[in-house]
């Protein structure tokens, strides 16, 4: 029950928060067009997860509570929603992380070779993957497909974290070189600003992957221990309350990008005080 409620609220965080954060990134023009493209891919699956997955999981879990048996095509239509939007999720993380990592290491070659038309066939290609993975459930095991999707899961981690090592070491270096500049007053005042800005917006995504992080772990292990000790009552209530807290996370996001990246926050300031209420408020 506690679960029921909790994912309705959710539900609606996730549509109302991600919907004001795609008109802010589409509204922020400092934002370069191919992080903003990535942002707002992830947005628009985080908003997927709170109109389709979280009301279809609850009214599962009604069922569950009234012991009502569901139908197979149910669980299936459900699994298959479930794990598209969770794979446009963990690749959109890993996607906007290796290319926060490409900015800082390659700088000045970055625009050159990181390209937003490239960009948006990166994304296609995350939504269609996601897309498809989850239909090989008609012809492989239900076994197979949970390690398939498993080894997926653990090796976006490993990619994110082995980017977000290379960052910090960048950084580490682009920081002294930075200082180095600025004592010899050689360096540009716009290549010192530009470098500090794809400074912050890194450490930002960073918190991104550092919340996905903590919402998706539980549920690998999930599943790890579903396929070492087989189905028990105590494994699925893990994978229940798992699963929610991998639904939380399209919740969070806004909540990250408006505490962590400046000129997306500033916009969302703007957008909320546009709002009738806010200005009735104002004025009272």
């Amino acid at each position: 029950i506690a679960n029921c409620v909790f994912n309705s609220f959710l539900s609606y965080t996730a549509i109302m928060l991600n919907i004001v954060t795609i008109h802010a990134i589409r509204k922020t023009p400092s934002l370069p067009k191919t992080l903003k493209t990535l942002l707002l891919s992830l947005a628009v699956s985080d908003v997927g997860v709170g109109l389709l997955v979280q009301p279809f999981y609850v009214s599962l879990m009604v069922e569950w509570l009234q012991q009502n048996n569901t139908g197979c095509i149910t669980n299936l239509v459900f699994i298959f929603i479930v794990n598209v939007f969770s794979l446009v999720s963990l690749l959109g993380v890993v996607a906007v992380s290796v290319d926060r990592f490409l900015a800082i290491h390659l700088h000045l070659r970055y625009q050159e070779l990181v390209t937003h038309k490239r960009v948006v066939v990166v994304v296609i290609l995350i939504w269609v993957m996601s897309a498809f993975l989850p239909l090989t459930l008609v012809w492989i095991p239900a076994n197979k497909f949970s390690l398939v999707r498993l080894v997926i899961g653990v090796s976006g981690i490993v990619l994110t974290t082995v980017a977000y090592i290379r960052v910090y070491l960048a950084v580490r270096h682009h920081k002294g070189e930075i200082q180095a500049l600025q004592v010899q007053q050689v360096a540009e005042n716009s290549e010192v600003a530009n470098l500090i800005s794809l400074v912050k917006s890194a450490v930002g995504i960073f918190y991104i992957y550092l919340v996905f992080l903590i919402c998706y772990l539980p549920y690998f292990i999930s599943l790890v221990l579903l396929s070492i000790s087989g189905p028990s009552i105590t494994s699925k209530r893990f994978l229940l309350y798992s699963l929610t807290l991998v639904l939380l996370n399209s919740s969070l996001n806004p909540v990250v990008y408006c505490w962590k990246m400046r000129h997306i926050r500033r916009t969302i300031i703007k957008v909320l005080q546009n709002l009738p209420w806010f200005r009735n408020r104002a004025s009272h």
